[in-house]
């Protein structure tokens, strides 16, 4: 069994320092290459559908109207409430 000794207590915070400043260093200069390249792609993504969009919308005319989604043919409910005349009663 090893003895809690002074040593052995260095050793320790020698050990979590150390950790301490590796992460640093990676947090300081790994994280913002990392959230580049991430970015990066996201923009090109972005343009991607950008470009598809005006293609898109390149084969209408100028002024025409364009649905991109009918309503769905689902069941409306008519029995929603009560229609109700507000009237302003002054005092």
């Amino acid at each position: 069994m090893q003895e809690a000794g002074l040593v052995n207590f260095l050793r320790t915070i020698l050990v979590i320092l150390l950790i301490y400043y590796v992460l640093k260093l990676v947090a300081r200069y790994v994280f913002p290459l990392f959230f580049k390249k991430m970015m990066n792609s996201m923009e090109k993504k972005f343009n991607e559908q950008q470009q598809n969009r005006t293609s898109q919308n390149s084969d209408s005319k100028i002024g025409e109207t364009v649905v991109d989604k009918t309503p769905s043919q689902g069941r409306s409910n008519d029995k929603v409430g009560e229609y109700v005349d507000f009237e302003e009663v002054d005092n």
